[in-house]
């Protein structure tokens, strides 16, 4: 453009060309007011560093420049337009500012510079603007740009303020979001994101907003069944929150209620299957209650899918349900459009005819029609396809429209009831934003049929604007930016197509708005739920109530004779978690710090039913081996129970009391205690002390506690005896062998003719006394597997460990007692280990095979080979690589899986163990089993064995084929006779029904049998099971797709997906030869080493493959 034509700058006093050229009104936005003020500057190089301009108004809201002429830190002048109300503005005051500020000569008002910005003025943010508005330096130089004079001449300036105020109807224009309040702005709350549930919380929102859901939900009693586990009740405990919060809402219940583990939580799944499986799960939750049917009323539609002869008066169809409607976004502009594909009629002729029963091939049509559409109709939009250029699922990014109002009526069939009219009105638009592997989910709902939308997007709630719910989510192109594309947030890249756009819509019928969008007042929850989280409020209360009490407590725990008398292990009780027996476990009281022991003790007997009289309390102290005994009497009652704590007790754990009580009392009724009692034979180095007593029954096998008894200090051992029978109730002379119980692996046999002292006894000590037994007792003990001796008894304690077992192959019909815990001891060995587990399932130990548990799957993870001097801590936590190779890394050490053999372990080192897999429906389904034979046997015994274990009858027996596969690819069928040993453990054996086009096989006629198999781009990423496949001489390769579809059973849409090869030898790097429609495919294998490759995605998910699917408990 020459200088002449090109456009003149406008003038800073023009003001109305300024505003039109430099700030043209936002697209999609509406002004409330704007005005146009001017302050003239003065004395510029005099000012103070920071001045305030005259205040004007605009939209009724007072403004002014805020100016700092030698720049705020800077070397810039700095101009801001800033809120002018003299006092601080109300808290909830805001406005939405379109603003430009000019600085400008008011000798030569072509001589300016200008600055624009939008701003959400706050009470907070008062102040918006350009610290660096123009460089000072230059401000005052004699030319500024390309005019002959200064900008700021003879220290005189203007400056002027373009203010536009806004409308926000939304409430969220250019909001930064800090301390926004969803409930406080919108009455409504968010769902938290608990790292990618973002697609289940615009699905839960959407649901909750249609109220006769939410209704329906809530009539589900389960009240009897309010486990965590259940997810009905949890779906009821959401959306209660999602009612009566005023703070988002987490998920973490329900996800739990689902079964889900933290992999499921962090993976977008699919919205449309997890949507059916919830509709399924909660209608089967509602069966039998006042809501049965709720759902299928309210969401099920039926359509018919149908063929009709165009010459014959035949028809065949069939009515089906269906939930919701898959629509194709690729080549339709609108909802209408994909309708009209959805039941476009195919004519099938020329080779294509049907076979009509009773008038033989006819031309015909084939489509589907709808007979009724529900009141709630759930559309699923595919955005997302398989691009065949690509090989990978891709977003469809393309425009499609959706109104508001939509007529379904035009896609029902002539016989369809039209009595109520099929209008339809939007109600959720549940959006994705980004692309498909990286993106975002929200929904767009309007929850009363009058009312407006409103943006669900996680934790935050936000009124929105029709176009922002229906127009900028149609996809498409998106408006450029100054002509340049703009940049997607979550890929980063840059494209020239919206990246957020529509994935399903809900529709409500107009007639039944009123039903399905109830009222509040109408969908009240359960008196019951009310009652639940009331009591739970008072329990979080409580638990923050004693976090901050928890200074004025002290926790003591209290051991009493029943403790010790109910204790079956180590020391006077059991300290740990894991305690076997509650009656063993001592009680841990909370008591005030200034409690007195006097007071203390009369709170534990009352406890206790205890007379406070008959009872003193010993302080009991954690000794250095480890053992917790009592130490010292507290003869104090006046003292705290802090105080007690800090002389006499421990530093680490709760303050220990063991609680000593008698029944005698001296003749003024005073408590006597045993001590008093002891016959210290005047002695001057002599005392009583106290002493636990632990029996021993062999019998019974079991070490259990008997009391406390108190001795003299300078007494034999052989002394106390007489003292332990009359305590055990035992025989005067019965012969008993004593130990002193040190620590838990130090069980040391006393001496008869050494004094208590002299063993070092003292206070709190352990006597743990058993019988002698004759040569004959304990030969017969041996035998029958019992302990005879304490110390062995000890170290079953010390290395006991409790096991779970589960039947490795359940069956339906599985008692619940089928799966077990016992308590054994890690010293035991395989044949120990099989006793107890034969003795409880009632089966010959010498049958029972292990296996262990996979830490992650919880699945069988590897057998358990029977080795001589393996045991269990072995087998449960076995070193890095042990004898039979397991790693330890991944293996649960408290679990087994068992099994009861046909043959005992002996046999089996005879047998051979085939693992194979059995294909009941071609290459479709596979079901693993493992077949027992001995090791001459043969192929034809293998057989055998599975129909037994299947049950198919000897016809399918005779056309089975037996055939072996490695990394993925066919290497040769077994003959039946072939012997099992010859099978080699590293590949994978499967058993198939011969198929029938195989028997009928020419291959005189050039017919030719192929072998197949998977793979993923590349022939060397093989998946799948491989398989023998006829191609028929004279077919062309159009032809031979329809019977490959039919012997993979990848079927339709999915096997269009599949791309079919010559793949020549077995090298991975082999290059894929793609066979076209007219190929021939019987010619082309005439050479040997080739074979057919079918490439496609190896995905756990599609449609053919085992589905690691959404699952909901």
């Amino acid at each position: 453009m020459d200088e002449a034509d090109r456009e003149p700058e406008p003038r800073a006093d023009d003001f109305e060309t300024m505003k039109a050229k430099f700030m043209p009104m936002l697209p999609d936005q509406e002004a409330e007011d704007e005005t146009v003020s001017t302050w003239d500057i003065q004395e510029w190089r005099n000012m103070q560093r920071r001045e305030h301009g005259p205040v004007f108004h605009c939209a009724g809201h007072p403004w002014r420049i805020l100016f700092f002429p030698y720049g705020n830190n800077t070397d810039h002048a700095s101009f801001y337009l800033e809120q002018g109300f003299e006092d601080k503005p109300a808290e909830d005051w805001y406005a939405c500012v379109q603003f430009m500020l000019v600085l400008w000569n008011p000798n030569d008002p072509t001589v300016h510079v200008s600055h624009t910005a939008t701003h959400r003025f706050t009470a907070e943010e008062g102040d918006w603007g350009f610290t660096r508005f123009a460089e000072l330096r230059k401000l005052f130089a004699s030319h500024w740009e390309d005019h002959d004079r200064p900008l700021v001449e003879g220290n005189l300036a203007k400056v002027t303020a373009y203010v536009r105020v806004l409308k926000d109807p939304t409430g969220v224009l250019w909001h930064n979001f800090m301390n926004y309040d969803s409930k406080k702005e919108t009455g409504m709350v968010g769902l938290k994101n608990q790292g990618a549930t973002c697609y289940l919380n615009s699905l839960l929102q959407s649901l909750y907003f249609t109220n006769a859901f939410r209704k329906a939900v809530y009539q589900i009693p389960t009240e009897e069944d309010a486990e965590r586990t259940n997810s009905a009740y949890a779906l009821q405990r959401l959306f209660y929150q999602l009612q009566t919060l005023n703070t988002a809402v987490s998920t973490n219940e329900l996800t739990t209620s689902f079964g889900w583990d933290s992999r499921q939580i962090f993976e977008q799944q699919d919205v449309q299957e997890l949507s059916r499986i919830l509709m399924d799960r909660m209608e089967e939750k509602m069966k039998g209650t006042e809501a049965e049917n709720a759902l299928g009323k309210m969401l099920i539609g039926k359509m018919k899918t149908y063929i009709s002869c165009i010459d014959v008066p035949y028809e065949s169809s069939r009515i089906e349900d269906f939930w919701d409607i898959q629509l194709n976004v690729s080549g339709n502009k609108n909802v209408d459009d994909s309708f009209r594909d959805y039941i476009q009629v195919e004519t099938m002729d020329g080779e294509n005819k049907y076979f009509a029963e009773g008038y033989g091939l006819q031309d015909a049509k084939k489509g589907v029609i709808f007979e009724s559409f529900p009141d709630v109709l759930h559309l699923q939009l595919k955005r997302f396809e398989y691009d065949f250029t690509r090989d990978a699922m891709m977003k469809v990014n393309d425009r499609y429209e959706f109104p508001e109002v939509w007529d379904a009526s035009p896609y029902l069939s002539d016989s369809a009831d039209k009595s109520e009219p099929y209008i339809y009105h939007l109600h959720s638009i549940l959006v994705h934003s980004g692309d498909l592997n990286a993106g975002h989910y929200y929904a767009f709902i309007k929850p009363t049929k009058d009312g407006q939308y409103y943006k669900f997007d996680d934790d935050r709630v936000t009124r929105a604007t029709k176009r922002e719910a229906l127009e900028e989510n149609f996809g498409g192109d998106v408006p450029s930016l100054n002509g340049n594309p703009q940049r997607n947030p979550y890929s980063r890249t840059w494209s020239t197509k919206r990246s957020m756009s529509a994935y399903m819509l809900v529709y409500v019928r107009e007639s039944r708005l009123d039903k399905i969008l109830l009222d509040e007042p109408d969908v009240q929850p359960p008196t019951y739920l009310a009652q639940r989280f009331a009591e739970e409020r008072a329990s979080m209360e409580k638990k923050r109530k004693e976090r901050e009490e928890m200074h004025l407590y002290l926790h003591v725990s209290v051991v009493t004779d029943e403790n010790f008398a109910a204790h079956q292990g180590f020391d006077v009780a059991p300290w740990g978690k894991d305690v076997e027996s509650s009656e063993a476990a001592p009680k841990t009281h909370k008591v005030l710090r200034a409690m007195t022991m006097a007071e203390f003790t009369s709170f534990v007997c009352e406890d206790l039913g205890y007379d406070p009289a008959m009872v003193r309390t010993w302080a009991m102290v954690n000794r250095q081996n480890s053992t917790v005994r009592p130490d010292a009497l507290i003869s104090h009652p006046d003292m705290t129970i802090e105080e007690a704590s800090i002389k006499y007790g421990t530093k680490s754990g709760n303050f220990k009391i063991w609680v000593e009580r008698t029944d005698k009392k001296d003749d003024e009724g005073k408590p006597v205690f045993p001590d008093e009692l002891v016959d210290l034979h005047g002695l001057a180095n002599n005392r009583p002390i106290m002493l636990f007593l632990k029996y021993f029954d062999v019998e019974k096998q079991t070490l259990m506690g008997m009391g406390t008894f108190y001795a003299a200090w300078q007494d034999k051992v052989m002394d106390v005896s007489q003292t332990i029978l009359q305590i055990l109730d035992l025989p005067a002379g019965t012969p008993l062998r004593l130990f002193e119980e040190i620590k838990s692996n130090m069980i040391e046999q006393m001496k008869p003719k050494v004094t208590l002292a002299s063993s070092e006894l003292q206070d709190g000590d352990i006597v743990t006394v058993q019988k002698s037994l004759s040569e004959k007792e304990i030969s017969a003990l041996t035998a029958a597997g019992k302990y005879v001796d304490v110390r062995e008894f000890y170290d079953y304690l010390l290395n006991r460990v409790k096991v779970h077992f589960s039947p490795k192959f359940p069956s339906e019909n599985e008692p619940e007692t089928s799966s077990f815990h016992l308590w054994l001891s890690k010293r035991n060995n395989y044949d120990h280990l099989a006793a107890k587990v034969a003795e409880r399932v009632g089966a010959d130990p010498t049958h029972i095979r292990f296996t262990t548990v996979n830490v992650t799957t919880g699945k069988p993870r590897q057998q358990v080979k029977r080795l001589a001097n393996q045991t269990l801590a072995n087998i449960l936590t076995p070193s890095t690589y042990n004898t039979y190779n397991a790693v330890a890394h991944n293996q649960r050490p408290d679990s087994l899986y068992y099994e009861v053999l046909e043959f005992s372990l002996s046999d089996l080192e005879n047998m051979k163990n085939v693992k194979l897999s059995w294909l009941p429906e071609g290459v479709t389904k596979e079901e693993p089993y493992e077949i027992l034979v001995a090791k001459n046997a043969v192929v034809d015994d293998v057989i055998k064995s599975l129909q037994k274990k299947v049950g198919f009858d000897d016809e399918t027996a005779s056309k089975l084929r037996v055939y072996e596969v490695h990394s993925g690819r066919w290497q040769k069928t077994l003959p039946r006779e072939t012997n099992v040993l010859s099978i080699n453990d590293y590949m994978n054996v499967f058993v198939e029904k011969i198929p029938e086009d195989e028997a009928t096989i020419d291959e005189e006629a050039g017919d030719v049998l192929v072998s197949c198999f998977h793979f993923d781009k590349e022939p060397g990423k093989t998946h799948g099971i491989p398989f023998l496949f006829v191609a028929k001489a004279g077919e062309l390769f159009k032809d031979t797709k329809e019977r490959l579809s039919k012997r993979t059973g990848i079927k339709g849409k999915q096997f269009e997906k599949v791309k079919v090869a010559l793949i020549a030898g077995r090298h991975s790097y082999a290059k894929p030869e793609y066979l076209e429609d007219d190929d021939e495919p019987a010619k082309l294998f005439k050479q040997e080493d080739v074979y057919l490759g079918l490439d496609h995605p190896n995905k756990q998910r599609n449609a053919w493959a085992v589905a690691d699917s959404i699952r909901i408990r």
